[in-house]
């Protein structure tokens, strides 16, 4: 069993595994039918507050629906980024997976929060529900980034090897 896992490298990888599918499905509905999709439950703050507050027409809301597919597409591709990192045991130990994951936090942070801002400008309660419940997983996977102490160094003698790779001398007396 593994024990060089950081418990913010393990939570972003649960959190990857909810946002990469689900963000990804939602961005491909938007490319493919960006008016219809646009309604849908987890755009649809967006939408309302597009037409109804911005006064955005037929080209507008088009416009800003495939904005906000590439938003969420930035996010799916930082979160693989950072899966991609965490399968090399060498930066996973190190942390240096680490950038690619705040990013992705930091991105999507900003805009599930503005998407639960809309929804409770436009009385969307289900929306609204939606966002706040993505924004505290990220929220609290942020949290536990920045209580998380730093990883450790290894010895510059040591080298990488294993406690049960190296040689134990016994008492020769």
């Amino acid at each position: 069993m593994s024990t060089n896992w950081r418990i913010s490298s393990f939570n972003g990888a649960l959190l990857a595994a909810y946002f990469i599918p689900t963000w990804t499905i939602i961005a491909w509905r938007i490319m493919v039918s960006p008016i219809q999709s646009f309604y849908e439950r987890p755009n649809v703050s967006v939408a309302f507050f597009a037409s109804d507050h911005l006064h955005f027409l037929a080209d507008g809301m088009v416009r800003s629906a495939w904005l906000l597919a590439l938003g969420r597409m930035t996010v799916v591709a930082f979160f693989a980024i950072f899966l991609v990192l965490l399968t090399l045991s060498v930066i996973r130990r190190r942390g240096n997976a680490n950038e690619a994951l705040a990013i992705a936090l930091g991105i999507g942070s900003v805009m599930c929060f503005a998407m639960m801002l809309m929804a409770s400008y436009v009385h969307e309660v289900e929306a609204m529900r939606l966002h706040a419940t993505e924004l505290l997983m990220l929220i609290g996977n942020a949290i536990v980034m920045l209580v998380e102490p730093p990883a450790e160094k290894a010895p510059a003698g040591q080298g990488a090897a294993l406690p049960l790779q190296q040689a134990h001398l016994v008492d020769n007396a």
